[in-house]
């Protein structure tokens, strides 16, 4: 399977099980995953990072990312587990 078998180059988004998922998102996910790494990431910029990290968690759930790849780094592995348990629950870890 090729990525324009998923996403056309005229769509941006695609829906699955009631998720938006938007063109970029794993990406968008890896970006931020190196940053949030990153120790000279200023505590104002990590704090945006976890907000996008915890926005982009539906989406990478819908399309089974986190099924087939497992986070390395152990300390970033809990936090995704966490802020996923918290949006579960309508709270919103720092």
């Amino acid at each position: 399977m090729r990525a324009n078998d998923i996403l056309t180059e005229q769509q941006n988004t695609l829906e699955r099980n009631g998720t938006l998922i938007r063109k970029g998102s794993v990406g968008a996910f890896l970006a931020n995953a190196r940053l949030w790494l990153n120790p000279d990431t200023g505590a104002d910029r990590r704090r945006q990072v976890e907000r996008h990290l915890r926005e982009l968690l539906p989406a990478l759930k819908v399309l089974g990312l986190f099924e087939l790849l497992e986070v390395r780094d152990p300390a970033l592995r809990a936090w995704l587990g966490a802020a996923d348990t918290d949006r579960g629950t309508g709270h919103e870890s720092e």
